[in-house]
């Protein structure tokens, strides 16, 4: 069955309550709003609609939206906020009482500390010294996978696990699409590692997010992304209707790109839109 064309979110909003909607490549591309982005999270706010932004970011959901307000977001314009880091944080928080001291070797970006903030885990930079390995972000644009090659390998030796918070495979920079942290933890697993996946596709997070919605009947949300493998893929397996925006790490496909792209996942969208825009 192929994918409907709409003209717009509008026609969606004619159809769903609710939205699960991804950030980056939906709402914005790292550095900016996509054109008309800010004004239809407005519109389907005023239009009543709920909206739940669901992010495969290692960070967690405050500086998350922090960030969307320094990009020009209006921040009453969102209902919830879930990031595979929250999911990760709150997850670990639990596992972790008892067990002060576990050394983690942290994967980020810009050198943050979000993700394991308020945790009780002792820090490390070196994989021979690594309990337990957190891949929260890619610096795919600053360094190859031979670095993270050179950096993991002592860590896959001593048997310590990967968690990967940011299952993304492909992240948009300044110079363009980059490997993200989700290739970082496939590589893990290509040296023999452990790997426990946190996000989208995954069914943790789409649980999680359907209860903070307070667990509404399925046919009344819809999940909007450019990821086929993460978005569309996730909220089918969820049971959820979706929507393929053509902007983001799919912006430069050919639609026999795109078809590809459905057989190898096993994921058509229910409809096709251009762009986050009414």
């Amino acid at each position: 069955m192929s994918a409907e064309q709409l003209s717009g979110i509008r026609e969606l909003a004619e159809r769903f309550e609710i939205f699960i909607l991804d950030q980056f490549g939906v709402l914005h591309d790292g550095t900016a709003p996509y054109p008309g982005a800010v004004e239809t999270l407005v519109q389907l706010k005023e239009a009543g609609k709920r909206t739940l932004l669901l992010s495969n970011s290692g960070k967690r959901s405050v500086p998350n939206e922090a960030r969307l307000g320094k990009l020009g977001f209006v921040p009453s314009s969102w209902d919830f906020f879930l990031s595979s880091g929250e999911i990760a944080w709150q997850s670990l928080r639990k596992q972790l009482v008892g067990e002060a001291g576990l050394r983690c070797l942290l994967i980020a970006r810009d050198g943050d500390r979000s993700a394991v903030e308020g945790l009780p885990l002792t820090l490390v930079d070196a994989g021979e010294e690594a309990d337990i390995v957190l891949l929260s972000a890619s610096e795919g644009d600053r360094h190859d996978l031979d670095h993270y090659r050179r950096l993991l390998q002592p860590a896959v030796a001593r048997g310590a696990r990967c968690l990967c918070t940011n299952p993304d495979k492909i992240m948009l920079t300044s110079v363009g699409p980059r490997f993200g942290a989700g290739r970082i933890a496939e590589l893990y697993a290509e040296l023999g590692g452990e790997v426990t996946w946190i996000g989208k596709p995954f069914p943790e997070i789409y649980a999680a997010a359907l209860e903070m919605l307070g667990d509404p009947g399925l046919a009344r949300v819809v999940c909007v992304g450019d990821s086929i493998e993460h978005d569309i893929s996730g909220g089918q397996g969820a049971g959820l209707r979706t929507a393929l925006v053509m902007t983001g790490v799919i912006e430069t496909s050919s639609a026999a790109e795109r078809e590809r792209l459905f057989a190898e996942h096993g994921a058509t969208p229910d409809f096709l839109v251009r762009t986050f825009a009414w």
